[in-house]
């Protein structure tokens, strides 16, 4: 008979728990794109088929340094989210407006 598999969180002390937390969010809160897309539980196919482009196409902006806001707008809105930019200043972080009114829907330039 199989033994139950014990989760090894448990084992954890609570101030163990809550560091391993705070690391787990700190990691998810910034990634490559290609990890959000894996994260996210879809393939490049998939993300290809929502963008009305070729599967090499997304690898190749999965792996780009820069790229336009609308085409990264496009590739956040084939996985059912949305882009915001945000300025962070030490007293501040202000939502750039602007870039509010890019329609992700549009056609890949």
């Amino acid at each position: 008979m199989a033994k139950p598999f014990k989760n090894p969180v448990d084992k954890m002390s609570p101030e163990t728990q809550t560091r391993a937390r705070a690391k787990t969010e700190a990691v998810l809160k910034e990634m490559p794109l290609h990890e959000l897309r894996n994260a996210r539980n879809l393939t490049q196919q998939q993300i290809a088929e929502s963008m009305n482009i070729k599967q090499a196409a997304v690898s190749r902006l999965e792996h780009r340094t820069e790229m336009y806001i609308r085409t990264l707008s496009r590739f956040i809105a084939s996985m059912d989210g949305s882009l915001d930019i945000i300025a962070n200043f030490p007293d501040v972080s202000v939502r750039i407006s602007k870039f509010g009114d890019l329609d992700p829907k549009r056609d890949f330039q």
